[in-house]
């Protein structure tokens, strides 16, 4: 076990700090949050309370890892470049921008940075300088997870590599995220996330039928890649507590896309054949299961069996349909799939999308309006599922972000604080954690070695 472990103290405990309560802790200006599950203030501390991560990640994939595990309570301290910071601070517009007494220049935070680093404290440090290697190393020693994205073999020169940071500390939970792992003829390669899209199959199966291939919306192989990695690091902390020995996890955006494909690769694995290619909206095995233009936009039906296009049937005025020969069946109806989905088109074309959802509302079967983002974000679900938070930022005053999803009964996940501004808490670290006077951190920042 790392040293953290021997020093955790009770999440009440900590909360003292703050507050006589946890709803005092949670409502404290110093942590900025507006709003928070009831459930938080239970007084439990949180699943990974204790934790502490060394964060050497930038842009996606590493970030929204770190993300996770500190909203499940670990503590993450971010390391960034002293006067870049991470990539996407950069990445705008739009900007966050700040308030005109908060002292500070230029746009303002970026949306991309703030999405992805709630919940971290920012060390701007230069490990090409040896006292910013050495701060590292003290700080690995005293950590129990350090993510990391370079290149293989780029830490290595600096001797924060896994096999140098294991003999400081035996318990080190050590994650490389890589667009193509540690092996293999791609290792060194540089991935970005729609390259990975792309050689890796997801493009190609994505966009219209007859159209060209196209990436998804989302950064989403960096994201699942992400998910991959925290669930596997507290399953290594899982494994470290039985054996008292930290390890090495591989993780490759390569292959974390490879597996989500899901049952579109089993099927082309089971059939030894070429994929069907692109089905936009559609479904290669079921109809219908596609979004139908309405009067006035998209609505997506999805009749997944025999009783559910009898209620489809039923709501469009064709209820006939359901003993038509062509129709009777899911396997009828692949094979007469264009005439059906005509068929289908030409009804949904008659009423707006609201008058169709009204005609489907409890009707059993699956249907949904197609929304853009901030019809999302203000959606009544999303509102009732406390899907937006608004925090408190220092800089830039009120924010909204996307609230952390899972709901747990007696350790809710929280906001606790803001996304750092580059370098906000690097006296705080370096005098609480490594025991640094003022008069060492001025003369680190003085030689360019921390900011």
């Amino acid at each position: 076990m790392s040293q953290i472990r021997g020093k955790a103290v009770s999440g009440l405990g900590r909360l003292s700090r703050f507050g006589s309560s946890p709803a005092q802790w949670l409502n404290s200006a110093a942590h900025g949050i507006r709003r928070y599950s009831a459930a938080a203030v239970s007084g439990a501390p949180l699943p990974l309370e204790g934790y502490r991560v060394l964060d050497m990640t930038r842009v996606l994939a590493g970030p929204y890892c770190t993300q996770i595990l500190g909203d499940l309570g670990a503590e993450v301290i971010k390391i960034e470049h002293p006067t870049r910071g991470d990539d996407t601070r950069a990445w705008g517009p739009p900007y966050a921008k700040y308030k005109p007494e908060s002292g500070r220049e230029g746009p303002g935070e970026s949306a991309y940075f703030l999405g992805a680093n709630r919940n971290k404290k920012s060390l701007g440090l230069s490990f090409q300088h040896q006292g910013g290697v050495d701060i590292l190393h003290k700080l690995a020693a005293k950590c129990d997870i350090l993510v990391e994205n370079y290149l293989p073999g780029t830490l290595k020169k600096y001797s924060m590599d896994y096999e140098t940071l294991r003999k400081i500390n035996p318990g080190l939970i050590y994650a490389s995220i890589t667009g193509y792992g540690q092996t293999g003829p791609y290792s060194n390669r540089a991935g970005y996330d729609v390259m990975v899209e792309a050689e890796f199959g997801l493009m190609h199966i994505t966009g219209s039928r007859d159209g060209p291939p196209v990436k998804v919306g989302v950064a989403v192989t960096d994201l699942t890649t992400g998910l991959y990695t925290s669930n596997s690091i507290m399953a290594a902390l899982l494994s470290r507590a039985r054996t008292g020995k930290g390890q090495h996890i591989d993780v490759a955006l390569s292959d974390c896309q490879t597996a989500t494909l899901a049952n579109i690769a089993s099927s082309s694995l089971i059939s030894g054949k070429k994929d069907s290619g692109r089905w936009g909206t559609a479904h290669p095995s079921i109809v219908p299961y596609r979004a139908f233009k309405t009067k006035d936009g998209d609505i997506l039906i999805g009749g997944g069996n025999d009783r559910l296009f009898g209620v489809l049937c039923d709501g469009i005025g064709k209820p006939h349909w359901k003993d038509d020969a062509k129709f009777k069946t899911n396997a009828d109806r692949v094979a007469h799939r264009n005439e059906l989905e005509a068929e289908i088109e030409a009804i949904t074309q008659q009423r707006t999308t609201q008058e169709w959802l009204e005609v489907f509302e409890g009707s059993g079967m699956p249907y949904a309006a197609i929304n853009d983002i901030q019809g999302t974000l203000n959606h009544s679900h999303t509102k009732a599922r406390d899907m937006v938070i608004e925090i408190d930022h220092e800089y830039c005053g009120p924010i909204k972000m996307v609230n952390t999803p899972v709901k747990w009964s007696e350790t809710q996940p929280i906001v606790r604080t803001p996304p750092p501004v580059l370098g906000q808490h690097t006296d705080e670290i370096l005098s609480e954690h490594l025991g640094l006077s003022e008069a060492d951190i001025t003369a680190l920042k003085d030689q360019g070695v921390v900011r």
